[in-house]
């Protein structure tokens, strides 16, 4: 009786926490979901009406939606495949004793405290720039021609700002992962003969597991809604080279005013979302009912 009444408790505790959230989550939605069926330019609000799904049509028609959608996967997909591959690696070499092993952790991690836009306008006017970057300087001083990456290779290039900022998260979880594995269980595998490899494989990887889903899960949902990184180095270009999809709302909404079609843009991402999420849950729920 106790139980059922502390639980009820509990529920009416929490309920106006509940209602406010879902209040911040549901309104701004309808009004974007409401927009997507509206002729609206706030420049010009006098031609305002319903127009049905012609917004999302003229969305899907935009040159640049089918290479937004791959743009994004190919940001997400990269990133997660640097972060994690990187992430073991640095929590393994972080998890080694070693002198000044506070200040190394310290500086491993310190880029994720960099906001996303100035962390953009460090790569590319101080290492990435093509005239007097760090990457020029060393092309220069091994007899090559600097490369102007963000012309030449504008996705890869936001791909690697993007995983400098996200691979000390990555590395953090790991670690912290790493540290509590039994320290028996590894004097045990080494008594028994078991090098480096075959204990990293069968004793430190499935230990890992569940902190790699909690990686993936999180960085997916932010990296779905990289923007100012694109905004402060490519400005989505050249061309729809490294435009992605939230990007493209942002080009309709605040620099076309085409209201309408950037809110029809905003539910196709919300969708897009969450056809990703859901793959991503089902992998990471086989893992941790493992």
């Amino acid at each position: 009786m106790a139980t059922k009444h502390s639980s009820s408790l509990a529920r009416f505790m929490i309920a106006p926490a509940v209602l406010l959230l879902l209040v911040w989550m549901i309104v701004p939605l309808s009004m974007t979901l409401w927009f997507s069926f509206q002729q609206y330019n706030p420049l010009n609000p006098i031609r305002d009406g319903f127009i049905g799904f012609s917004n999302y049509l003229l969305f899907f028609n935009n040159p640049a939606f089918i290479a937004s959608i791959i743009n994004t996967l190919a940001i997400v997909v990269s990133v997660l495949l640097i972060t994690v591959i990187g992430g073991i690696f640095l929590a393994l070499l972080l998890d080694q004793p070693m002198w000044g092993q506070g200040i190394v952790r310290i500086l491993v991690i310190s880029p994720f405290f960099v906001m996303p836009p100035v962390a953009a306008l460090v790569w590319k006017n101080m290492i990435m720039h093509p005239g007097y970057g760090v990457f020029a300087d060393i092309a220069r001083f091994f007899g090559f021609q600097p490369i102007d990456w963000f012309a030449q290779y504008p996705l890869f290039s936001i791909i690697l700002i993007v995983a400098w900022q996200w691979l000390p998260f990555a590395t953090l979880i790991l670690l912290t992962s790493l540290q509590s594995l039994d320290s028996e269980q590894r004097e045990a595998a080494e008594m028994d003969g078991a090098g480096f490899v075959n204990r990293f494989i069968y004793l430190t990887l499935p230990h890992l597991a569940r902190a790699i889903t909690v990686v993936v899960l999180i960085q997916t949902i932010f990296l779905l809604a990289v923007y100012a990184e694109i905004l402060v180095t490519t400005n989505g270009g050249p061309g729809y080279a490294s435009t992605n999809l939230p990007f493209l709302v942002y080009q309709k909404a605040l620099l076309e005013y085409k209201i309408g079609q950037a809110s029809a843009g905003g539910i196709i991402a919300v969708i897009l979302a969450n056809i990703v999420a859901f793959f991503v849950m089902r992998a990471v729920g086989k893992n941790l009912d493992r």
